[in-house]
């Protein structure tokens, strides 16, 4: 018998790499009704009456998605549906239903925290025409866990994959970034939103960068014009952060990118209260991760068919896909580097 110590280690391996493995064995359980499985923002479901339905699930884990001493539970709630919305929107769809399966600690379930928790789900899913229709209950030792399902509805043949992408296209991005990330980083240094609406102006900009971490939006409405008008031609959203997402898009469409760093849409109060605290707004933007903003390209002739708005936020050009031989690359004047992946991973390889 083998010593505990000589016993095979399995190699390190990111979770990108587990996802591309579980697809290949997967493989060959899909139907003919299956248009699209593991390996995109959601999965895609032919029917047989010209739609498609459009399926995603997120998994949020306390200490690693959120903390509970940070995170109040309406954000929480709110959060929890807002992620799974934006992979519907990065396919160009509707959505429509959702199933929201939580575990909690017996502690946290004999006071108002679920209650609160769904208020704030359900406020985000009646703005957006989502019924709830279901999910599942359970108790843990110890930490929160928070499963949502989310499904949705295409014409037939219009959601929007991230393989789509051609040399020549154009590359968009919805509202801003960076604020998200700058979020993040200073809860970590012990920011917290303020306890009524203070009117000092540095007051509104920290909260207005704290929540957009704890309340993202999900650009919905973009996504669905995008879809509906079939005017982009591949998209994800960024929940990685701009330089992973990028990248996952240029491997599925096979293609490699040149982004213009001048043309970033940074969060102008990023720009404004993070260099006072010795935080990179440009490193925010492009591997912080959790805006949620909708990264897409457009054919250089559909350009002008985009709106200027949808929802009230605006896009902005940011870049042009470029043949696979020429990588993924970002230009800062007349210097151009390798961009790549330095966003979020749960499983560094």
């Amino acid at each position: 018998m083998k010593d505990e110590q000589e016993k095979p280690r399995r190699s390190p391996r990111s979770e990108f790499d587990f996802i591309n493995s579980l697809r290949h064995r997967a493989g060959s359980l899909t139907t003919q009704s299956l248009f699209m499985g593991i390996g995109d923002d959601a999965a895609v479901v032919r029917n047989s009456a010209g739609k498609d339905t459009v399926i995603t699930v997120d998994l949020l884990v306390e200490d690693i998605d959120f903390r509970r001493t940070t995170t109040p539970p309406y954000l929480l709630g709110h959060k929890a549906l807002a992620v799974s919305l934006s992979d519907i929107a990065a396919m160009g769809a509707r959505p429509l239903w959702s199933l929201v399966s939580i575990g909690m600690p017996d502690d946290v379930w004999q006071t108002d925290f679920v209650d609160r928790l769904y208020d704030g789900l359900l406020d985000l899913a009646h703005r957006y025409g989502v019924q709830l229709i279901g999910g599942d209950t359970s108790r843990t030792t110890d930490k929160i866990v928070i499963d949502s399902i989310v499904t949705g509805e295409c014409a037939s043949g219009s959601s929007v994959m991230r393989s789509g992408a051609k040399a020549g296209d154009q590359i968009f991005v919805t509202g801003s970034l960076g604020a998200a990330a700058a979020g993040l980083r200073l809860i970590e240094r012990g920011a917290h939103l303020a306890e009524q609406n203070l009117g000092d102006e540095d007051s509104q900009k920290l909260d207005h960068i704290l929540l957009r971490q704890l309340r993202p939006e999900p650009r919905v409405g973009w996504g669905m014009v995008l879809g509906e008008e079939r005017l982009a031609t591949s998209m994800i959203d960024l929940s990685d952060g701009l330089s992973s997402d990028l990248n996952h898009l240029c491997d599925a469409s096979r293609v490699g990118a040149l982004i213009d760093s001048s043309l970033l849409p940074i969060d102008d109060r990023v720009q404004e209260l993070c260099g006072r605290r010795a935080l990179d707004p440009l490193q925010l933007a492009l591997h912080g991760g959790e805006d949620f903003e909708l990264l897409f390209t457009v054919k250089p002739e559909n350009t002008a068919r985009l709106p200027r708005k949808v929802d009230g936020v605006e896009i902005k050009r940011i870049g042009e896909i470029k043949s696979a031989s020429e990588g993924v690359k970002i230009s800062e004047g007349s210097r151009t580097w390798e961009l790549k992946p330095g966003g979020w991973m749960h499983f560094s390889a």
